[in-house]
């Protein structure tokens, strides 16, 4: 059975691995335990945007060396990227005495990864490319 698999690399990175010690997850591995013998892994598409590194240098040297050894050991996988927007927006202060007290801040968020997977899952289902899809998230939406 073609199998495709649909990472929301960033989602699921956010509310499911940060603060854990599972880093380094082999998505292959991982779904070659989980799924039956009768499914061919034929692709792994994974989802995500490019992290800034304004306060913190790290994070998209940490983030593209996990991407390439994806690359790497995953013959399977390609990646797909979103982008982030920011823009200012009240939101209200952590003072407990004043509940009505906002400040303005700078809120980012990252755009894109979700509607690519939907786009892709659609498409590639329009197409025939697969018998079985399988969508990987924890996005609240």
């Amino acid at each position: 059975m073609r199998t495709i698999i649909y990472i929301d690399g960033f989602n699921f990175y956010y509310r499911a691995v940060k603060n854990t010690k599972y880093k380094w997850l082999d998505f292959k591995s991982l779904f070659l335990k989980l799924l039956s013998s009768k499914n061919q892994i034929i692709q792994i598409k994974y989802f995500t945007a490019l992290v800034s590194g304004k306060h913190n240098p790290n994070k998209p040297v940490k983030q593209q060396t996990y991407i390439r050894a994806l690359q790497s050991f995953i013959p399977e996988i390609k990646v797909y990227y979103g982008h982030f927007l920011s823009h200012k927006v009240y939101l209200p202060t952590a003072e407990q005495s004043n509940k009505n007290k906002k400040a303005k801040v700078i809120k980012t968020e990252e755009k894109g990864s979700d509607v690519n997977l939907a786009v892709h899952l659609l498409n590639d289902a329009w197409l025939n490319k697969y018998d079985c899809a399988i969508i990987v998230s924890n996005d609240s939406d």
